[in-house]
């Protein structure tokens, strides 16, 4: 995470920038350093609905993955990552569009 938050720094030097994050343990470690322009903000506990990825990870698994046994843990990273490739952009946005975010912030 800090690595993430180092580089997303440099990426963006003079941007204020606001994450919104879910409630996961590393999120709020007390070993965070978090750069002056960057904040967080949490979405509320139990609500994956508002995560997106919570959204992406429902369609992967959707995708021939669920219910299904691999052996070895090969073929499964190797399925995974076919799926994941084949989401284009087109295909994550319509799987993570909420029409009350877009219209907050005119998102198209």
């Amino acid at each position: 995470m800090n690595e993430f938050l180092k580089q997303l720094s440099l990426a963006f030097p003079e941007d204020y920038i606001i994450l919104a994050m879910d409630n996961a343990v590393w999120h709020k470690s007390r070993n965070l350093d978090i750069p002056h322009h960057i904040e967080f903000t949490f979405i509320p506990p139990y609500t994956p609905e508002m995560n997106p990825i919570e959204q992406v990870w429902a369609e992967i698994l959707k995708r021939e993955v669920k219910n299904r046994a691999f052996k070895p843990l090969e073929d499964v990273i190797n399925q995974l990552q076919k799926i994941i490739q084949s989401l284009n952009c087109s295909a994550l946005k319509t799987i993570v569009h909420r029409e009350s975010i877009s219209s907050i912030f005119d998102f198209h």
